[in-house]
């Protein structure tokens, strides 16, 4: 049998920023994912095959439909001639965001390795990714493909080890939550909030860029709602426990899945049991499929009432949600903080509630335990030269990671210069983290603050148009070599700042449309413009 390379001396340098355990079990996960590799090599190449054949594999730098601002079928049209890993691939949302605990290439490769039989674990892109990869598995079955790793040992294991405790979704640990406090002044139309968790007693040790991943619980509420809905008893035991614990805490009552309507349809007959197949099927008959959580689903299909334990079993998993952290190890010794817009809308009478965000902001009590992990960035860090300029835009909740940065540069006193592009609806109410940032600013760490408001005055201003305005200092910054971060909405705002960079490049670098589009390609692929997007 072939040897792997011995991982902790060559996939994971000495340097890295984890214990011995952690680089072990690290170097052994790339090394099965990677396949197996001639004995004393390093790693295989970026889309590299055991046995030469190249280009199998998925992998960033050859994936054009790497853009989460593209829609799905545009993406699965880039990729149609592709080999099935990159058609996998193509199927992600592409925001690289860790929650499935890979990027979205390694996700890819792991389904395509058979090293990963989970197809649900795409957060952002949910039911139209999932329902992608499922197609796509279907085809390569019918095609006669297989995966060249389906007879490997690691193909036969029933479930994947657990990881270091706290350093992945499947092995979190349990932390202290300590406070909680609203960000918004009176006036607000939304409800944000800076968490605190304590990390004392916890292995996990994080770096600014980095993520910390929660198991939230489902509202109360609604999991009653449910039960009555069925005509259950909250106390029947499932699976050792009742059944109301497991819908708290195991099962998704968000988006209805796809196994829930397929199993309303078997309950039912006629219009309700074509309707039911139809939204199994990903298609719309009543123009509501986008609304319908759970509950709406059974509200939908009033005659069709399982029972409750094949009802569990027709359910999602209730997965962990990821939040950028906003503090510095250095600073904020023995803890972590998270900035957390708390989701609630009305849709046809019905209060909806933001699973995560609304557990962290009214209903877990401070001084309890939460379970917890870290996930460690994709590429989103802090220049490692102290003395390189940063540059910095993040809208609302995406001035999380920048304040963690922020602060970061004030405790290690770093000589380069900061500039902050931060905005949001009203100046008054949502100027989130503003005494903080005055200081900043009053002690020389924020060299720079643009502000954007959209609904003070009568004009909308976004980041953006801030960014054009001073383009020609921008333009300054970024030609004496600043880093350039973004974080927050992958499909609208990211974009625009990207628009907006290339226009800066194009008028105060004298560059024409195609030289600006290579220039933002050039900082990305030198690491000079990173993003953290969701």
């Amino acid at each position: 049998m072939t040897q792997h390379v011995a991982p902790p001396l060559v996939l994971i340098p000495e340097t890295a920023p984890f214990d011995p355990d952690q680089r072990a079990w690290l170097s052994g996960y790339f090394a099965a994912l990677l396949g197996p590799a001639i004995e004393g090599a390093t790693a295989l190449a970026p889309g590299e095959m055991p046995g030469g054949e190249s280009k199998k594999l998925a992998d960033n730098d050859d994936a054009p439909w790497h853009d989460p601002s593209m829609p799905l079928p545009d993406r699965m049209d880039l990729a149609k001639e592709r080999p099935e890993a990159q058609k996998l691939m193509a199927a992600m949302a592409q925001q690289d965001c860790g929650q499935c605990g890979y990027n979205c290439a390694d996700y890819a490769n792991a389904i395509f390795l058979k090293n990963e039989a989970r197809l649900n674990l795409c957060q952002p892109g949910g039911k139209e990714t999932m329902r992608m990869l499922k197609k796509l598995e279907e085809e390569f079955g019918a095609a006669g493909g297989a995966a060249p790793a389906a007879s490997a040992p690691a193909a036969e294991a029933k479930a994947p080890d657990l990881g270091p405790l706290g350093y992945c979704r499947e092995n979190p640990v349990e932390a202290l939550f300590l406070s909680r406090r609203r960000l918004n002044e009176p006036g607000g139309e939304k409800e944000t909030w800076h968490i605190e968790i304590g990390l004392e007693g916890t292995p996990i040790k994080y770096v600014v860029g980095d993520s910390l991943g929660l198991f939230p619980a489902n509202a109360p509420a609604l999991a009653d709602a449910v039960i009555a809905e069925l005509g259950a008893r909250p106390e029947r035991m499932i699976g050792g426990k009742t059944l109301r614990e497991r819908l708290l805490a195991d099962y998704s009552l968000g988006a209805a899945p796809d196994n829930l309507y397929q199993l309303l349809s078997l309950l039912t007959s006629g219009e309700a049991r074509r309707k039911a197949q139809a939204l199994a099927s990903g298609d719309d008959p009543d123009g509501d499929a986008a609304y319908l959580d759970v509950l709406g689903a059974l509200h939908k299909f009033p005659g069709a009432r399982p029972d409750a334990e094949v009802f569990l079993e027709a359910l999602d998993e209730l997965q962990p949600r990821l939040y950028s952290i906003s503090s510095s190890p250095k600073m904020d010794v023995g803890r972590v903080s998270l900035t957390v817009d708390a989701v609630r809308y009305n849709h046809r009478s019905r209060l909806r509630l933001g699973v995560a965000s609304t557990h962290l902001g009214e209903r877990l009590p401070e001084q309890t335990k939460v379970k917890v992990y870290l996930q460690k960035a994709h590429g989103f860090a802090l220049p490692e030269d102290l003395g390189k300029d940063v540059i910095m835009c993040g809208p609302g909740t995406g001035i999380a990671p920048f304040r963690a940065f922020l602060r970061e540069r004030a405790a290690t006193q770093a000589p380069g210069r900061n500039w902050l592009f931060y905005g949001h609806q009203k100046q008054a109410s949502d100027f989130f983290y503003k005494d903080e940032l005055n200081k900043l600013k009053d002690d020389k760490v924020l060299t720079r603050l643009s502000l954007a408001w959209s609904r003070d005055g009568s004009e909308k201003t976004y980041v953006q148009d801030r960014m054009r305005e001073n383009g020609a200092d921008l333009w300054k910054w970024l030609d004496g070599g600043a880093h350039f971060y973004v974080c927050g909405d992958a499909k609208r705002m990211a974009k625009d700042v990207e628009r907006a960079i290339i226009d800066v490049a194009a008028q105060h670098g004298k560059m024409n449309a195609e030289e600006a589009v290579a220039y933002l390609a050039a900082l990305k692929k030198a690491g000079r413009y990173q993003a953290d997007v969701y």
